[in-house]
């Protein structure tokens, strides 16, 4: 009985642990495809009808999944590539009937797929778990996160083919899973095994590679996109969108946010976190209590884990920090711009003054635009700033002191002479003059003593002394 009730134990536990797991996983869906028939695919808008001449150029490679029979008049196949035939699906020749749909044939050639890349945030859309489109609401993504990241589930849509350029900066591109026909991938030897298929050649092309890890995010501070490489190719797929400039923002000195394309205006709150911090959780929190009010309607915030690049001394590093960007905007225009995001910042800046330490949140710095400011406005509220940042100062100061000693030793560095004069020297009582004596004066240049002298004895008047002098050469005067 204890047995059998350890198991239902067990296996409740593991239900909410996979519930979690499902709420915690994002899912992003390729909105194109190659299918016969999509109306976009092809040149003239439409499906070929009965009457028509299908061409596909002979030099692209492609794949084509047919969802239905379709007769035709001709069609023209390339050197490369593949239909893929749903049940009952086909081709017949045109009997030359009657076709109410068709008015005249002519020639339908089906539109180059090669253009579509896989940073174009554009063609991806967040779905649930069950594929269908994720409610809009006060949740946005900065646009690095708008395609699919490291720790993302990624979706295919069933019974559609697709042709997608992974061209990439990244060595590898890690997935969490990928389902492709309806069948998803998610570890590394099933991947594999698709990549070997006739299909995936078609289906992916470029020089990125794309791997399946099975895994999601293992922090519960959560986890980098890690497509800050592929940021330039985010933006410039999104540009050629919007007509190849960013719109202009209604603020004068608008916000970059870290993973964004364009400035924005609203706020910004970049959080320093301690090892208690959940995302998820803050995240609900901040949707219950502030973005749920009436008077942020308008008000949408993006949440997420970017690493700020590190500067000493005004000089970028190569190493960056881990924090938690909080990004809010909203749909308010003119001067009016940024105002509700502003007043949310506001609230939430409050609440971490209030709760940080319990949410484990360490700090938290504000920059705010909106129409009605010429420049960014920076607050910050410290939780325990002032020890954190005395006790940094004293290590920094410790490791310089201790840097300059090791280098000093080395020989590395070099330190200037100090001449310091001693006080006990000028202590020293001052020593009376000697007495005028007649044997003329002290030369420093020598320490010679005349002869008797070390004997106390008194030196005659007519006794001559001669001494050396290194400067003079008698043979010069002997010349």
């Amino acid at each position: 009985m204890a047995a059998g009730c350890e198991m239902k134990r067990l296996l409740f536990l593991l239900g909410i642990l996979q519930l979690l797991a499902a709420t915690a996983a994002v899912y992003k869906q390729w909105i194109p495809n190659t299918n016969f028939e999509t109306a976009s695919n092809w040149d003239k808008d439409r499906v070929p009808c009965a009457s028509d001449v299908v061409h596909f150029e002979k030099d692209k490679v492609v794949s084509v999944f047919v969802r239905s029979p379709h007769a035709l008049t001709d069609m023209y196949l390339p050197l490369n590539g593949e239909l893929v035939l749903a049940a009952g699906a086909g081709f017949t020749a045109f009997d030359g009937s009657w076709d109410p749909g068709c008015d005249s044939g002519g020639t339908v050639r089906f539109a180059d797929a090669e253009h579509h890349t896989w940073f174009d945030p554009t063609l991806w859309q967040d779905v649930l778990p069950s594929g269908e489109p994720k409610p809009s609401g006060p949740i946005f993504s900065v646009d690095e996160e708008r395609v699919p990241c490291c720790y993302d589930d990624v979706v295919f849509q069933p019974e559609t083919s697709f042709r997608v350029n992974i061209d990439s900066s990244q060595p590898v591109i890690h997935l969490r899973s990928i389902s492709v026909m309806g069948q998803e991938l998610n570890t590394p030897a099933s991947w594999a095994g698709y990549l070997g298929g006739p299909s995936a050649p078609l289906q992916f092309h470029g020089n990125g590679t794309l791997q399946v890890t099975g895994t999601g995010c293992p922090d519960k501070s959560g986890c980098a996109c890690g497509n800050t490489l592929d940021g330039p190719r985010i933006c410039a797929a999104l540009l050629r969108a919007s007509g190849r400039q960013c719109p202009e923002p209604a603020c004068q000195s608008p916000l970059q946010p870290l993973g964004h394309c364009c400035g924005v205006c609203g706020a910004t709150i970049n959080l320093d976190f301690t090892p208690d911090f959940d995302l998820q959780k803050y995240q609900d929190r901040l949707v219950q209590e502030l973005l749920s009010q009436p008077k942020y309607a308008g008000v949408q915030m993006a949440i997420s884990k970017v690493h700020k690049a590190q500067t000493f001394l005004g000089i970028l590093s190569r190493s960056s920090t881990p924090l938690i960007q909080i990004v809010l905007i909203d749909d308010r225009a003119g001067v009016q711009a940024g105002t509700a995001a502003e007043q949310l910042a506001a609230d939430i800046m409050e609440n971490i003054a209030q709760h940080g330490e319990a949410l484990g949140i360490s700090s938290g710095k504000m920059e705010v635009a909106t129409g009605s400011t010429a420049s960014g406005q920076v607050g910050s509220h410290p939780v325990s700033r002032i020890t954190a940042g005395t006790v940094m100062g004293l290590l920094f100061s410790l490791l310089f002191l201790g840097g300059i000693l090791f280098l000093y030793r080395r020989g590395n560095l070099r330190l200037p002479a100090l001449r310091l004069s001693r006080s006990w020297d000028r202590m020293e009582e001052p020593v009376s003059p000697a007495p005028a004596s007649d044997k003329g004066f002290n030369n420093p240049m020598f320490n010679v003593e005349p002869p008797g002298a070390d004997l106390g004895e008194e030196t005659p008047k007519d006794l001559q002394v001669f001494y050396l002098n290194p400067l003079y050469d008698a043979s010069e005067t002997e010349t």
